[in-house]
């Protein structure tokens, strides 16, 4: 069986079926939903995306309307793929060491025409039924416990930044978890917590210019931009890709929709939004399993959250997207809703097989790195394995 073509049970897609017999179902006839609960989820990474693509435009000549308007370009195209609201995130490895170093357009460029040539031979390949059978579970829930744990992390430097908003972002997706559970009416808290946002901007700022996109110009890396690339930016964003945007995610998938989406097909995925839009002024792009949790949280459901998403990314890149316009957020909101996307994907990590491995390895995502935790999570896993017996198969079970 094809894996776009499934065998799953009528309880998985909300088809009722005769008892003892099965729905064949197509990614295809996974309806797209345009309602207010998909709007809502549509902006539940925004709080991630939104921060990352400011700090990398205001310390790098990269240009934030074209890395915007690919955004948004393959929003709607994975939300039309999949039919799930897969998310989409700057390369985090990536766009740290961007803001934390002078790093320029052409590096950035060559390293995602490496990453997205890397990875969409791997998703063609059987390299991911290989990493699948020997990346134990452990370890993968260990990457999402890492993860909610920083996102934990830079919520609190929010705190700091703009207390005010933050509190108040918190107090309105407070009230919506009440409104939710006791009067059963959708969570609309993101919508709120950013229009709270920007009005609050708009309060602080005033109003801020506009600007039409200009054409966009290709970016060629020279030759000596490539050997930089990879020892600076390729190398730490493989691991994170692998286990987070990738294994990660098909992980959650199936936590939160029932759903298959192999990892070969998100590397695939991976492979050619990097080919097609970081050589034209795009940041390198990748999925992710936070955005996942994120925008699940605050109500996304099917592919049509996607589609939104990617509908205000154009229009922020045609017309709204100079600095001020990006700025314009009080960025305590966006920290608020960091706190409520950690929670969403803490709690997916602790289904853990090996509970003591996967936080052993969230703290050492937490205080080193999420490469470091990895590798040293697979080395403890196989360590253990020398003094425990296997139960079944050729894989760790640990």
């Amino acid at each position: 069986m094809s894996p776009i073509e499934k065998t799953i049970t009528g309880e998985n897609t909300g088809i009722r079926t005769q008892p003892g017999r099965q729905a064949i179902v197509t990614e295809a006839t996974i309806p797209l939903k345009f309602t207010l609960s998909e709007f809502a989820g549509s902006l539940g990474d925004f709080g991630t995306i939104i921060p990352l693509i400011l700090a990398v435009a205001l310390v790098s000549d990269v240009n934030p309307r074209y890395i915007l308007l690919f955004f948004g370009i393959w929003f709607i195209l994975t939300g039309l793929y999949y039919r799930l609201p897969i998310p989409l995130e700057p390369m985090k490895a990536i766009a740290v060491i961007v803001i934390s170093g002078s790093i320029g357009s052409g590096e950035i460029a060559a390293a995602g025409i490496i990453l997205g040539v890397l990875f969409l031979v791997l998703g063609y390949g059987r390299f991911f039924s290989i990493i699948e059978k020997w990346v134990p579970e452990s370890v993968v829930r260990g990457i999402q416990l890492g993860l909610a744990l920083l996102l934990f992390k830079a919520s609190a430097d929010f705190v700091f930044k703009d207390s005010f908003f933050f509190v108040l972002g918190i107090a309105i997706i407070l009230l919506f978890l009440l409104l939710v559970h006791y009067r059963h009416i959708p969570d609309l808290s993101s919508i709120c917590v950013i229009a709270v946002g920007v009005i609050g901007g708009i309060i602080l700022h005033g109003i801020p210019p506009t600007s039409l996109i200009p054409p966009p110009q290709l970016v060629i890396p020279i030759p000596s931009d490539f050997p930089s690339a990879i020892s600076t930016l390729v190398l730490p964003q493989v691991v994170l890709t692998i286990a987070n945007a990738i294994l990660a995610t098909s992980l959650l998938t199936k936590d939160l929709f029932g759903k298959d989406v192999p990892p070969k097909k998100l590397s695939t995925t991976i492979g050619l939004m990097n080919i097609t839009s970081v050589p034209f002024g795009g940041f390198p792009m990748c999925h992710g399993a936070g955005g996942l949790a994120g925008q699940y949280r605050y109500g996304a459901r099917t592919g049509g959250a996607s589609i939104i998403a990617g509908v205000i990314f154009i229009v922020l890149a045609l017309f709204f997207t100079s600095p001020e316009v990006l700025s314009i957020v009080a960025v305590g909101v966006l920290g608020a809703l960091l706190v409520f996307v950690g929670i969403e994907m803490g709690r997916h990590s602790l289904k853990s097989d090996n509970l003591p491995v996967t936080c052993a390895i969230g703290l050492l995502a937490l205080f080193l790195s999420m490469t470091v935790a990895f590798i040293i999570g697979m080395a403890l896993v196989y360590l253990l394995l020398k003094f425990r017996p296997k139960t079944s198969g050729d894989g760790p079970v640990a």
